[in-house]
Order: structure tokens, then sequence, then C-alpha cells
């Protein structure tokens, strides 16, 4: 099967929600991968090498993510109850700016990897915990 035939199929048999919570799973487990590595670092220097390494590439993934939500929940045409919006809008702007920390070398990869976390459990109906 052809990739463009996977995509396809993916899109036909996963609604909105599913895909989300795919994707953001995914980039929770890599944001995971780097966090204690890279905010247990020692110095600036050290994370900025796990950022070279391959974290700056997750972080952009993401933000895109992120963006793309934002830009949803921002609609008009999005059907979430405003209070949930607002709060989800919140989240996505502390995500950009939590990413910035990062990219410019301040700690914090686990906290994004936690908001994702606790997203992704409530796209899956399920109440979020701790990492287990």
């Amino acid at each position: 099967m052809s990739i463009a035939a996977y995509k396809r199929t993916i899109r036909e048999s996963e609604s909105p929600r599913q895909i989300e919570r795919r994707i953001l799973a995914r980039l929770t487990g890599q944001l995971e991968n780097y966090a204690v590595a890279y905010d247990g670092a020692e110095d600036r220097a050290g994370r900025l090498q796990l950022l070279q390494d391959g974290l700056h590439k997750v972080l952009t993934d993401n933000q895109k993510m992120w963006t793309a939500l934002k830009n949803d929940l921002a609609s008009p045409g999005n059907a979430l109850p405003a209070e949930l919006r607002a709060t989800l809008l919140s989240l996505a702007l502390w995500v950009e700016r939590q990413t910035s920390v990062v990219m410019g070398g301040g700690a914090g990869v686990g906290d994004l990897a936690t908001v994702n976390r606790h997203i992704v459990a409530g796209l899956a109906g399920e109440a979020p915990g701790p990492k287990g």
C-alpha cells in the first residue's frame, strides 16, 4: 500500500479526535524521550546539544500541532463549549511560550510532555493521571 493510500485509509477510518490523540500521543512519547536528559542537564550547553540532536524537530512538530489546534479552536465553526475552547486556547498560548523557553536552552520539556499527556487522556475520554 502506498503512503498516500495509507494516509487516506487512516483519514477515512479515524475521527478527527482520534487523529489528534494519535498525533499528540506520538509527540508526547518523543518529548518524554528527551525530558529527563534535557531538564536535568547541568548546563545550557548540554541542553543545546540535545536540541541539536533531534529535540528541536520534536519541539517544532509539537508546536505545529498546537498551532493547528489553536487555529481550529479560534474558528467560528468550532462546536466545543466556549469555556473549554478558552481553556484550550490558553494552554496553546502557554505551549508557545514554553516551547520558546526550551528552544532558548531553558528547562521545561517535561512540562510540555505533561500537558500533552493530559490532553491525550482527555481526547481518550480518560481522567489524566501521573505518568505510569
